[in-house]
């Protein structure tokens, strides 16, 4: 099963790196990671999703060294623009900075050329013609096939897109986080722009394993999220709840559930939950085989009518939506 992303094919489902080496907790076993990228290449899901930024360079050769013999058979993104420095995360989108960076990610994925280069984040201090001029030459030069923005806003994205095409936008978008439907999504269907919603279960939540921050790692990012606080968090466990009541009568876990949703708001949408185990991509592929109706949609929808907390603190949301 296959969508399209602008002008790219790949499977209906791809599939997030990032907690296999950074995010969510301790680093632990990278061949049950690599294992787990075998598997989904062996199930379709042919998108790989990667960044310099994920573990300071370690995701991607992680993920180079895992498709080191399958490069045929993957759509290999990853990412830059994403900086840490004395201030905390910042963004950085000089025209230097770019080729430097896609020159990195090169030699990390050990790949002559990446299949979708994303900027990760809009600098807010250069003009994103400026970092779509360098991108635009990279793909003049082989190195890159098809560009991508990340949780860029509407008029961002068709500044970027007047420079050269842009193939996909990357922002979160699960049931739990609906931003990109008034203005982001309807730009993006204007002008052809595939959608690559990460996080599409919640960061885990809506699959109902997390029900307390204290059980997460110490160095698990999302306790540092407002949603996964204390109050905000107890209250959120209602969605999940509501979402089990559904998911039971059809047989499947919320999780699942929560992905149909999102894989039934278009055949533009290519969701890339990540997981570094094969049990749960295995579980999250599955999803692709239900089908919901509208009255289903809708009642999903209303599970997570009410979510308490925002996305991001304040540092973290200072280049989103630009």
């Amino acid at each position: 099963m296959t969508r399209k992303i602008g002008e790219l094919e790949v499977g209906a489902q791809g599939l997030g790196c990032m907690g296999m080496s950074a995010g969510y907790g301790v680093r632990d076993d990278d061949g049950e990671s690599i294992a787990t990228i075998h598997r989904a290449l062996d199930l379709g899901v042919t998108l790989l999703d990667t960044a310099n930024v994920y573990g300071a360079g370690v995701n991607e050769q992680l993920v180079g060294r895992a498709v080191a013999d399958r490069r045929d058979r993957v759509v290999l993104a990853t990412k830059f623009g994403i900086v840490h420095d004395a201030r905390g995360q910042s963004a950085r989108g000089d025209a230097r900075y770019v080729r430097q960076c896609c020159e990195e990610s090169l030699r990390r994925l050990g790949v002559d050329y990446i299949d979708l280069y994303y900027q990760h984040r809009v600098d807010p201090d250069v003009p994103v013609e400026e970092s779509f001029g360098a991108l635009a030459e990279l793909v003049t030069e082989g190195k890159v096939r098809y560009l991508g923005i990340s949780e860029a806003g509407p008029e961002t994205i068709r500044r970027a897109h007047a420079v050269h095409p842009v193939t996909a936008l990357q922002s979160e978008w699960s049931l739990w986080t609906r931003g990109i439907e008034d203005a982001v999504l309807p730009t993006c269907r204007e002008l052809g722009i595939g959608i690559v919603p990460f996080a599409p279960l919640g960061r885990g939540f809506l699959t109902g394993s997390i029900t307390s921050a204290e059980t997460l790692p110490g160095d698990d990012m999302r306790r540092r999220l407002p949603r996964f606080s204390a109050g905000n968090l107890d209250a959120n466990l209602a969605i999940v709840e509501a979402l089990r009541s559904v998911a039971e009568r059809r047989n499947v876990t919320a999780g699942q559930l929560a992905l149909a949703w999102l894989q039934h708001q278009g055949d533009d949408v290519v969701p890339i939950p990540g997981t570094k185990r094969r049990k749960y991509l295995e579980e999250n592929v599955a999803s692709l085989r239900i089908e919901l109706s509208t009255p289903e949609l809708t009642e999903i929808a209303g599970a997570a009518a009410n979510v308490a907390g925002e996305r991001y603190p304040e540092q973290l949301a200072r280049n989103t939506g630009n």
